[in-house]
C-alpha cells in the first residue's frame, strides 16, 4: 500500500499541468459551411469570437483568418481577453475587415467603429481594418479601449477619426494608418513605431485627449514616416496635432515629415488657453516638414535624454513591466 505522502506527490504533476494556460486555435474562412457548435472552423470572424472553445484561465484564443473581404462589425468584449487575430494572406491586404458607417448614420462618432476592442491583451497581425464611409464625417475603423494591445503589420483605412486609441497601453508597429482629420484620437498611452501615417486630406494627424497633467497617457510617433496624397485643389495643410482635451500630449521622434506639414506644426484648436496645458514635442525629425525653428513657441524640442522616456519599453511598461516590443515580436 502506498503511503499518503507518495500519493500526494504523485498527484502534483497533474495538478500543476491543469494550471498551465493553454491556447485554443480556430480558423475562419468564407468556405466553411459547418455548424458552429463544438467546431473549430467558422464562416465569420464574429462567429469565431462568439463560439470558439474556451481556453481556460490565462489562455489565448488564436483566430486564423483566411484571405477574403469580411463585411462585418466586430466586438471583442471586456470579458473576452487574450484574443489574437491572424490574417493568413500574403500581406495585410489579404484579409480586410470592412464596414461603412458615419456619425450621422450611426447617431454619433462612438457608434461608427468597424471593430471595437475592449478585451485586454488583444493582438492583431497582418490584417486591414477599414471604415469605407470616406469624406462624410466621423467614421471609426477601430476603437481600442483595451490595455496591453498590440497591432503588428496591419492597415487602418478611413478618413476622419480612423483610429480611436482611447484607453490602456497600445503598441502599433510596422503598420499603415490612413486618414485626414484627427485620424489618431483618444486618451490611450500609445506608441506608433516604424509606421506609415498617410494623410489623404487636410487636417490634423492627432487629437490626443489627456485630461490632466498627472495622467501617463499620450501618443508617441517613433521611427515612422508621414506621407501625403491630399488631392490637388485641396489645402496641402497637415498639422501634427491639436488638443481634443486641454492636456493633450503627443511626441514625434525620429520621424520623416513631408512638405505639407504646416511650419508651426501644432494647432491650439482655436483656443489660446490650450497653449498653456497641451504638451507637444519633437526630437530628431527629418524631411522637408521638419522645421524646428518655425514650430509653435509653446511646443518643445527635446534633448536626447528627454527623448529616452518615450522609448516603447519605458513609456508602456506600467506597474507590471509590460514589454510591448517583445510581445509584438512573438506574433507569427
Amino acid at each position: 500500500m502506498r503511503s499518503p505522502l507518495l500519493l500526494a506527490l504523485a498527484l502534483l504533476p497533474a495538478a500543476s499541468a491543469q494550471n498551465v494556460p493553454r491556447n485554443v486555435y480556430v480558423r475562419v474562412s468564407p468556405a466553411v459551411t459547418t455548424g458552429i457548435h463544438g467546431a473549430n472552423a467558422f464562416p465569420t470572424i464574429q462567429n469565431a469570437l462568439d463560439h470558439h472553445p474556451w481556453p481556460g484561465p490565462g489562455g489565448r484564443v488564436i483566430i486564423r483568418i483566411a484571405p477574403g473581404v469580411y463585411h462585418e462589425r466586430l466586438n471583442i468584449t471586456q470579458n473576452h481577453p487574450n484574443v489574437t487575430l491572424l490574417g493568413m494572406g500574403r500581406s495585410p491586404a489579404g484579409v480586410v475587415i470592412t464596414n461603412s458607417l458615419n456619425a450621422k448614420q450611426a447617431g454619433g462618432t462612438f457608434f461608427t467603429e468597424t471593430v471595437e476592442v475592449d478585451g485586454e491583451g488583444f493582438e492583431a497581425d497582418n490584417i486591414t481594418f477599414e471604415n469605407s464611409a470616406g469624406n462624410t464625417g466621423q467614421g471609426v475603423a477601430v476603437a481600442v479601449r483595451a490595455d496591453r494591445s498590440v497591432f503588428r503589420h496591419c492597415r487602418f483605412l478611413g478618413y476622419q477619426d480612423t483610429l480611436f486609441a482611447d484607453y490602456g497601453r497600445q503598441y502599433y508597429v510596422d503598420s499603415y494608418i490612413e486618414g485626414a482629420v484627427d485620424f489618431l484620437f483618444g486618451n490611450a498611452a500609445a506608441v506608433f513605431d516604424h509606421d506609415e501615417l498617410h494623410v489623404n486630406g487636410p487636417g490634423s494627424i492627432t487629437a490626443q485627449s489627456r485630461t490632466s497633467p498627472g495622467q501617463t497617457t499620450g501618443y508617441v510617433v517613433l521611427n515612422s514616416r508621414v506621407t501625403s496624397s491630399i488631392p490637388a485643389g485641396e489645402r496641402q495643410q497637415i498639422w501634427l496635432g491639436r488638443p481634443w482635451r486641454p492636456y493633450s500630449r503627443v511626441v514625434f521622434l525620429h520621424t520623416w515629415l513631408p512638405a505639407g506639414v504646416v511650419p508651426a506644426g501644432w494647432n491650439n484648436w482655436s483656443d489660446p488657453r490650450n497653449q498653456n496645458t497641451a504638451w507637444y514635442a519633437e526630437f530628431d525629425d527629418a524631411g522637408p516638414g521638419a522645421r524646428p525653428a518655425s514650430r509653435a513657441s509653446w511646443s518643445r524640442q527635446l534633448t536626447p535624454a528627454e527623448a529616452t522616456v518615450f522609448d516603447p519599453r519605458a513609456f508602456l511598461a506600467g506597474a507590471d513591466g509590460w514589454d510591448a516590443v517583445a510581445a509584438a515580436a512573438k506574433l507569427p
